[in-house]
């Protein structure tokens, strides 16, 4: 299984902002069909070094999870829009 985290700082760290991105991700779930597990935080610290927002999914393999990184859905949806609301993405992607 792979794991693939995602944290995301937003440019307008508003409740607005949040929820939408927020809900944003959490769309993914039922349309992406390798998606093993999906999960959405958002940061209760709030603290200088937080970021906003956490993704978290795993996959059955790191095939499945290149094919989640250009399956229409995400990469047509849901990428273009964490590019517009974001000033920093970070991710790491590791074995479970």
């Amino acid at each position: 299984m792979i794991t693939h985290i995602v944290f995301f700082k937003l440019a307008d760290p508003t409740a607005p902002t949040i929820a939408a991105t927020r809900e944003k991700l959490e769309s993914m779930r039922g349309k992406i069909s390798l998606l093993r597990h999906l999960e959405v935080g958002v940061d209760v610290i709030r603290s200088e070094r937080s970021y906003d927002l956490a993704l978290v999914t795993r996959f059955d393999s790191l095939a499945d999870l290149q094919a989640y990184q250009v399956d229409p859905y995400h990469a047509g949806e849901v990428v273009p829009h964490m590019k517009s609301v974001c000033s920093s993405i970070v991710a790491v992607d590791y074995e479970s």
